[in-house]
C-alpha cells in the first residue's frame, strides 16, 4: 500500500512557515544561509520592531484607561506571537525531528479504514484552520479600514498606537507608517496562526495515532495467528506514541502557559472595548473578529489536546473487543498487563500545571469574564 503522507494535510501550514521564515527547507535546521538571513531580517523588522513602537507607546498613555485598554491586549497578542518565533526558531530542532518520526514507518496506516481514519481527522484540522485564518483576516481588515471609514485619518490616525522617533503627521510619512503597521501585523497573524495550527496538528496526529493504535487492537483475532507479535506491535507503537506526546508537551510547555494567560486577557479587554465604541461600526467589527480569532486559538491547543483524552481513554476498550479471551493464558496475561498500563487517559499539559482539555477552555471563558467585569466596574467608577 502506498504511503501516507502525513505533512500533505498541513503543506499550506508549512508553506506559509516558510514565508513567515519559520520553516527551514525539509529536514534542516537554521544554518549560515539565505534563509537564515531572511528570517533574521523579517523577524526583526516585521515582528520585533513593530511591536517594540507599540510597547515604548505604553509609557505615553499608561494614565489613559480607554486608550491603555485599547492597546494592550492586541500588544499582548503582538508580544506573544514574537515570543513563539523565538521559541521555534530555538527549538526548531526538535519540530523537525517530531515531523519525522510521524512519518515513520511505525505510524503508517495498516489499512484502507486506517487512512480513511487519518483523512478524517485530518479534515477537521484543516477545517479549524480555516476558520481561525478567516477571523483573523477579519480582523485584519477591519483595523485596516477603521481609520478611513471613521475620518480619523484626517487627524493622522494609525490603525495602532504606536511611538515613533519622527513625526507622523506629515504626507507621505503618515501613508508609509499606515501600511507598514498593517503589513507588519498581517505577517505576525500569518507567522502567529500557523504556529498555532502546526500545535493543534501535532495534537492531532497523536490522537489519530491512539485511533490506529484502538483500531489495531480490535482487530487481534485469535484465527489469524501470530497474536504475540501482532500485540507486541501495538505495545511498542503505545510506547511511541507516548514518546511523541511526551516530546510535544515539552515543545509547548510555556507557549501554553503564555497563550492561556494572554488569551484570558484579550478575550475580556475587547469585551470591554465593545462596550466603549459605536455599536456596529469598523472598530466594533473589529474587535468582534478579534475577539472570535483569539477565542478559537485557545480552543484548537483544548479540542485536541481533550480528543487525546478521549481517545487515549478508548485503549482499554479496543482491547476488551479483540479475541484475546480465547487465545493461551500466557497471552492473556501479557494482554491484561497492557490494559493495566494503559488504563490512565494520556493528558498533553503545561509543566503538569494546565491540561489540554475543554475543561481548561470552560475555566479561561470564565476567567476572561471577570478580567471583562472588573474593567467594567473600574470603568463605570
Amino acid at each position: 500500500m502506498e504511503r501516507y503522507e502525513w505533512k500533505s494535510a498541513i503543506k499550506a501550514n508549512i508553506l506559509l512557515l516558510k514565508v513567515a521564515g519559520l520553516w527551514p527547507k525539509g529536514d534542516e535546521t537554521y544554518k549560515l544561509n539565505i534563509y537564515t538571513i531572511y528570517t533574521t531580517l523579517s523577524f526583526a523588522l516585521f515582528q520585533a520592531l513593530h511591536t517594540s513602537t507599540q510597547i515604548i507607546n505604553l509609557f505615553f498613555i499608561y494614565d489613559d484607561l480607554e486608550a491603555l485598554t485599547g492597546t494592550i491586549f492586541v500588544l499582548l497578542t503582538k508580544v506573544l506571537a514574537v515570543l513563539k518565533s523565538c521559541f521555534f526558531i530555538k527549538n526548531m530542532k526538535t519540530l523537525k525531528e517530531l515531523m519525522v518520526i510521524v512519518n515513520s514507518d511505525a505510524f503508517q496506516p495498516k489499512d484502507i479504514e486506517q487512512r480513511i481514519i487519518a483523512d478524517t481527522n485530518a479534515k477537521f484540522w484543516k477545517f479549524i484552520f480555516v476558520y481561525f485564518w478567516s477571523s483573523s483576516i477579519g480582523a485584519l481588515t477591519f483595523w485596516t479600514i477603521y481609520p478611513i471609514f471613521s475620518g480619523a485619518y484626517k487627524e493622522y490616525r494609525l490603525p495602532f498606537f504606536a511611538w515613533y522617533p519622527y513625526d507622523v503627521k506629515k504626507s507621505p510619512v503618515y501613508e508609509i507608517t499606515y501600511a507598514y503597521q498593517i503589513f507588519c501585523t498581517g505577517f505576525l497573524i500569518m507567522a502567529n496562526v500557523d504556529m498555532d495550527t502546526l500545535i493543534a496538528a501535532l495534537n492531532m496526529y497523536v490522537g489519530t495515532q491512539l485511533d490506529i493504535l484502538c483500531d489495531d487492537l480490535r482487530k487481534l483475532r485469535f484465527s489469524n495467528g501470530k497474536l504475540f507479535f501482532k500485540l507486541r506491535e501495538c505495545i511498542k507503537h503505545h510506547k511511541k506514541i507516548l514518546a511523541f506526546a511526551d516530546t510535544t508537551s515539552e515543545f509547548i510547555n510555556w507557549i501554553i502557559i503564555l497563550q492561556f494567560f494572554t488569551g484570558a486577557v484579550s478575550i475580556g479587554f475587547s469585551m470591554f472595548q465593545l462596550t466603549l465604541v459605536a455599536p456596529f461600526s469598523s472598530e466594533f467589527y473589529s474587535f468582534v473578529f478579534y475577539g472570535v480569532a483569539i477565542t478559537c486559538e485557545i480552543f484548537i491547543y483544548c479540542w485536541f489536546g481533550n480528543e487525546v483524552i478521549v481517545k487515549s481513554g478508548n485503549i482499554v476498550y479496543s482491547a476488551f473487543e479483540s479475541e484475546w479471551t480465547e487465545a493461551s493464558v500466557m497471552f492473556q496475561k501479557e494482554m491484561i498487563v497492557f490494559m493495566i498500563n494503559s488504563q490512565k487517559p494520556l493528558h498533553i499539559t503545561a509543566f503538569g500545571l494546565f491540561t489540554l482539555s475543554l475543561d481548561t477552555f470552560t475555566k479561561i471563558l470564565k476567567t476572561a469574564w471577570s478580567y471583562f467585569a472588573l474593567l467594567h466596574s473600574v470603568g463605570s467608577d
